[in-house]
């Protein structure tokens, strides 16, 4: 009755009216708050997820900046090691060249001095080394290791070269067919006759014709190396022979290979 004698039924009836508003839009305002949170939580949730997923590329870049720097390196290592190879085989092949112009020269001198005409002389070069191939008619009578004065002027012209070469050493290599020597006190086998041979030879190299000893070296191969069957006579008669092997002195040649890539390194 007091609130009837207060407040008119209208105005009543409007404040129950806007009230229910109020309370209406405090609910719809109280529910998108709370989906408002829902979103912020799930927003932070995958924030944080970014973060920590960038902060992840970021240490995998620098990782990958760290092994990039290493992989530099590493090829640059590569690189240089490469060209150090490159360098070496350059002048390997460089010293390689020389020796086998200074071959090619020996080859030609021998071929001019000694001749090709004679079917008993034979002049050859492999892998650059000089092969002289005398048979032994004309050095030596049948079983004997005396030089004859007929095999005197072929070895002078040998010995010409040689002197002109210091730097080059001079192999005498006696061979002998498969007919064995009856020893004769002084000589047991073919082993004896062919060294023996092959001294007698340097014996007229260095005593008479002057080539410097130090450069010879005296070899005896028996018959065990054969150019053909010892089947005829004829056969027979090629296997018997000295081979003289003109070749460069292995230690200065590698000598002149160091010196050249020293040089190059400076």
């Amino acid at each position: 009755m007091l609130l009837t004698s207060c407040v008119s039924k209208k105005k009543y009836a409007d404040l129950e009216a806007k009230n229910k508003e109020t309370q209406d839009l405090l609910n719809t305002c109280t529910v998108k708050l709370n989906s408002c949170l829902e979103e912020k939580a799930g927003l932070s949730a995958t924030v944080a997820g970014l973060k920590e997923h960038n902060q992840t590329l970021i240490n995998t870049s620098k990782d990958m900046t760290i092994l990039s720097a290493k992989g530099a390196e590493n090829i640059e290592k590569a690189l240089e090691t490469i060209k150090e190879k490159d360098l070496k085989i350059s002048r390997m092949q460089d010293a390689l060249t020389k020796k086998d112009s200074v071959t090619l020269a020996v080859v030609t001198s021998l071929k001019s001095s000694v001749g090709i005409s004679d079917p008993d002389i034979e002049i050859n070069v492999e892998k650059g080394v000089v092969f002289i191939q005398i048979a032994d008619k004309l050095l030596f009578k049948s079983g004997s290791y005396d030089v004859t004065d007929k095999a005197k002027s072929v070895l002078a012209k040998v010995a010409k070269v040689v002197n002109d070469k210091p730097d080059f050493e001079c192999m005498v290599e006696g061979n002998t067919d498969d007919v064995p020597y009856i020893g004769n006190g002084v000589l047991l086998d073919n082993w004896d006759l062919s060294v023996k041979r092959s001294t007698a030879i340097i014996r007229v190299l260095s005593n008479d014709l002057k080539v410097n000893p130090a450069q010879l070296i005296a070899a005896g191969r028996s018959s065990y190396v054969p150019l053909v069957p010892n089947d005829s006579a004829e056969n027979k008669a090629k296997n018997r022979r000295t081979r003289i092997v003109v070749l460069p002195k292995i230690d200065q040649f590698y000598e002149m290979v160091e010196k050249e890539m020293k040089k190059q390194q400076k």
